[in-house]
């Protein structure tokens, strides 16, 4: 039986990413106090950050398999019938994420040359969360189809 490891690359940058909104919402509370003016970046900043958080969190979700589904068929099912049931629902989102990787990276490109209205940089950087978030989901899928991914919660790849 295959281990998981406990702290994954999604993982961590999820939790410095939150670190970081942290302290950047922190500098945009105390900026609304008389103790000294904060920056106007921060409230932009900050959502951001949250998307950013929020994206790679679902690449930690689909890692960890604990993403919300409906498994009440699969029960039902003998070991070899959930193995394919899994395994056609994999061959399908797969096809849904690479659409929807395909759909992000145009959009990343197309708007890459705007500015974001208070950060230096580019507006496409927002919209790069998405993207990586569903390479990293793709990646997972793709371990899942060749049998080095987890499927379900006994840790068993069916």
């Amino acid at each position: 039986m295959q281990t998981r490891r406990l702290y994954s690359p999604e993982g961590i940058a999820a939790t410095l990413i939150f670190i970081v909104l942290i302290a950047v919402l922190l500098v945009q509370v105390l900026g609304r106090t008389p103790l000294f003016r904060g920056p106007v970046w921060t409230e932009e900043l900050a959502r951001w950050l949250w998307v950013w958080m929020a994206f790679i969190g679902i690449g930690e979700a689909e890692r960890t398999n604990s993403q919300l589904r409906m498994d009440l068929l699969a029960g039902f099912l003998g070991r070899k019938a959930r193995f394919w049931l899994f395994t056609a629902i994999d061959v399908a989102y797969f096809a849904i994420v690479a659409n929807l990787v395909w759909i992000g990276w145009k959009t990343v490109t197309r708007t890459w040359s705007n500015a974001s209205v208070t950060l230096p940089v580019p507006d496409g950087m927002l919209y790069l969360a998405a993207f990586v978030a569903l390479l990293l989901v793709l990646l997972r899928i793709v371990l899942r189809i060749i049998g080095l991914g987890r499927r379900d919660g006994e840790g068993i790849v069916l």
